[in-house]
């Protein structure tokens, strides 16, 4: 090989080397689905109708917004129902758009901790949409969504509306990392283990890189709790019913408590282990989370190691 072929060879071989473990850039935040929905909004008054909410917004999708849709089953109608059910919702999330540039910031920096604990992590840009008032986020291996009003109006997450976008986008990219997220209801594969071991390694990685779970409010249900809820969640951990652990928000009683038990888990596996980063790649992996959990050294209601 000629030698300036060579030299080419090798500058461009540790171009790419120097861009494979560049430090991450972000958060790409993506807000145009917002943008058209709050122009339709003000156009009408703040009540658009089925059919103009459908082709002045969804029609004119980002595709974004398309697989938001799909996955969380939003239509005009849906929106439009939401609507007239709970206009503050809306008026609300209008205005918490202000915390953004706040946000973006402060996630750069979680980026660069999780690309550290974690080399292969991937960043795919955050789409916020407008949706039905529910979910608060959601993520496939191609992409996070956020659904504005959902996340703006879940004051019973984290009062701080700053730190509840960064921790919630937190938890959901650790969603991103993980396999196996998209199951059908009676899976069963979709066990009350696994989807609680889900729901808490993404949890962990919130805390890891964010500095706090995404949803803090849940200790409210937990403190003084814990080895009731813990033992009866072994009880029902190889189920495939998930309504007492997961996805069951109700305003003034206990929801989503397989979250925290699944947090706990994650959090004490990754503790006990003499390689962390190790550890933090199987928990996302979660090949077989009946493994990760008896070699955790969890048990109900422990009082968790320390961090350090």
């Amino acid at each position: 090989m000629p030698r300036t072929s060579h030299l080419l060879a090798l500058l461009a071989a540790l171009l790419i080397s120097t861009a494979a473990h560049a430090q991450p850039r972000g958060p790409e935040i993506l807000t145009s689905d917002v943008t058209r929905f709050y122009a339709l909004y003000d156009a009408t008054g703040g009540k658009p109708s089925v059919e103009q909410i459908q082709k002045d917004y969804l029609d004119k999708a980002t595709p974004s917004l398309v697989e938001f849709a799909k996955l969380r089953r939003v239509t005009a109608q849906s929106i439009a129902d939401r609507l007239a059910k709970d206009p503050a919702m809306y008026v609300k999330a209008k205005q918490c758009m202000a915390v953004l540039p706040a946000v973006e910031k402060r996630l750069a920096a979680s980026f660069v901790k999780f690309a550290d604990l974690y080399p292969q992590a991937r960043f795919p840009p955050v789409a916020i949409v407008v949706g039905r008032g529910k979910p608060v986020g959601t993520a496939n291996q191609d992409g996070l969504f956020i659904g504005l009003e959902a996340l703006c109006a879940a004051d019973f997450m984290n009062p701080d509306l700053e730190d509840r976008f960064v921790h919630v986008i937190a938890h959901e990219y650790g969603h991103i990392q993980q396999s196996g997220t998209d199951f059908e209801e009676g899976d069963p594969n979709a066990t009350v283990l696994r989807v609680s071991m889900l729901e808490g390694v993404a949890e962990l990685i919130a805390e890891l890189s964010s500095g706090s779970v995404g949803n803090p409010g849940l200790t409210r249900w937990t403190n003084g709790q814990e080895a009731q809820i813990e033992t009866a969640f072994v009880q029902d951990m190889d189920s495939t019913d998930l309504s007492k652990w997961a996805y069951n928000y109700r305003p003034d009683q206990s929801y989503d408590l397989g979250y925290w038990v699944g947090y706990r888990i994650a959090k004490s596996y990754y503790l006990h282990a003499d390689d962390r980063k190790v550890a933090l790649k199987q928990l996302i992996a979660l090949d077989d989370p009946k493994a990760i959990l008896n070699a955790s050294g969890w048990t109900p209601g422990m009082t968790m190691p320390a961090s350090e």
